[in-house]
């Protein structure tokens, strides 16, 4: 991977586009730095608690803490994503966005741009949920929101006046961002979208190292079982990584026979070739699902004042990460989620369709219904090792903690298996892509 980054630097055409990406990326981590008029985290402390399993610490972590500090990217790339996800289903329900989708360049671009409002009013929404939540909630008896010069919270007029500013100042970074996004996508190098993610995440690493090796906050300060119990978690998190980087690279090869046709005076066929079918063919994409279903419970309880002994603390206790049921209902969820994507992205009738539109066939099996049965026995059976392959990344985390919390040594890995995905996902696209942008301008034409 460092020699591909060293190989890309020395060509010019990309050490330009290198250095671009990485300008948007400071400009990026600048703004997730600067806090939006009227709010004040400081004084508060911050938003999320690390070791609690609600949607605010989700938010927290997909944006690089800066929903944590009530800065101008605090709502970061989520509502893109979450508009994106919201159209690529909708295409497939709605027979209209199907056939924009499959009318070239200009219904790509169409659906980009409804995907852009719907982004911006998805962005709408959360910051003034992100509102309402900072004017009503008090830490250590301090509001997060700036008040008057005579420390009273604002009234009438100016109360408006700041809520009007606050949600605008945070549905303007919103569109920011998808902008620079956009922008390392035309003049830079990888999926815009996906860096900014990226860096978003990389940023919290320095405060996983300090909750892990700070001689005075961190865990190996607390001696003992600890001195051994910190190198296990990096060994564990440099073995995910190894984990991630050979599932995301295994793929189910369909051997495919191409019979020999003549066209004028030429004859072509009459290859062997396959289709690859990854084993992680969803991605992050059902953990992300999963994770956001499962933080809504906990979100809600942190708008309502729960009685103790009551059935609804019951209610919210089983949906805490720390409790078996939580952990039960995440890997059912991964697995339904990775089945519904799998569906979405493949379907077994189209692929033996165009495999018998080109004259090929997968030996020992007959072209139509039996092709398209054993393309679907084969997407049904690594869909599910897929899966299983996720949820080992996903529940390592809580188990982790719960073994060591059993043992009276509790640890909260603030950097989860969803951050790990993420972050070697990325990592492998960008360098592909580098090693893909070099071939091209390596390859020698037939007037060389």
């Amino acid at each position: 991977m460092f020699q591909t980054f060293i190989n890309a630097w020395k060509i010019a055409d990309l050490r330009k586009k290198m250095l671009f990406t990485a300008l948007i990326l400071l400009i990026f981590r600048i703004g997730a730095a600067i806090p939006v008029p009227f709010v004040d985290i400081g004084s508060a402390g911050i938003i999320a608690d690390p070791n609690a399993g609600n949607f605010m610490n989700y938010l927290s972590m997909m944006t690089g803490d800066a929903f944590n500090y009530g800065t101008i990217f605090a709502m970061s790339i989520t509502p893109y994503i979450n508009s994106s996800i919201i159209m690529q289903l909708l295409t497939v329900a709605i027979p209209a966005l199907e056939r924009l989708s499959k009318d070239g360049e200009e219904g790509r671009k169409k659906i980009a741009s409804i995907t852009r409002y719907v982004a911006v009013a998805l962005g709408l929404l959360q910051s003034t949920a992100y509102y309402f939540y900072l004017r009503n909630t008090k830490t250590n008896g301090v509001n997060f929101l700036l008040k008057s010069a005579n420390g009273a919270d604002f009234t009438g007029g100016w109360a408006v006046f700041q809520a009007i500013v606050i949600i605008l100042v945070l549905t303007a970074g919103t569109a920011l961002i998808m902008w620079l996004g956009e922008q390392i996508n035309d003049k830079g190098i990888g999926n815009g979208i996906s860096l900014i993610l990226f860096a978003g995440i990389v940023s919290r690493i320095p405060t996983m190292v300090t909750q892990l090796f700070h001689p005075e906050r961190g865990y190996i300060s607390k001696g003992g079982a600890y001195y051994a119990l910190v190198p296990i978690v990096v060994v564990c998190v440099l073995l995910m990584i190894a984990f991630i980087v050979w599932m995301d690279n295994s793929e189910r090869r369909i051997p495919v026979q191409y019979a020999k046709r003549v066209v004028g005076r030429k004859m072509y066929g009459g290859q062997s070739t396959h289709i690859p079918i990854k084993v992680n063919m969803s991605g992050v994409m059902p953990i992300i699902f999963a994770s956001s279903i499962l933080s809504l419970p906990p979100t809600i309880e942190l708008f309502m004042k729960v009685k103790e002994g009551s059935g609804w603390e019951t209610f919210f206790n089983l949906f805490k990460a720390q409790s078996p049921f939580y952990a039960v209902i995440y890997f059912v969820l991964i697995i339904f989620f990775a089945y519904f994507y799998a569906t979405i992205q493949y379907n077994p009738i189209e692929m033996a369709n165009n495999i018998r539109k080109n004259s090929g066939a997968i030996p020992g099996i007959r072209p139509g219904k039996p092709t398209s049965d054993y393309i679907s026995r084969i997407l049904s059976r690594i869909t599910l090792l897929g899966a299983l392959l996720l949820s080992v990344v996903a529940l390592f985390p809580i188990l982790f903690s719960q073994i060591t919390s059993l043992a009276n040594h509790p640890m909260n890995i603030s950097l989860g298996g969803t951050s790990i995905i993420i972050l070697v996902g990325v990592a492998l696209e960008t360098v592909k892509q580098l090693e893909s942008q070099m071939m091209m301008r390596h390859y020698k034409g037939f007037l060389d």
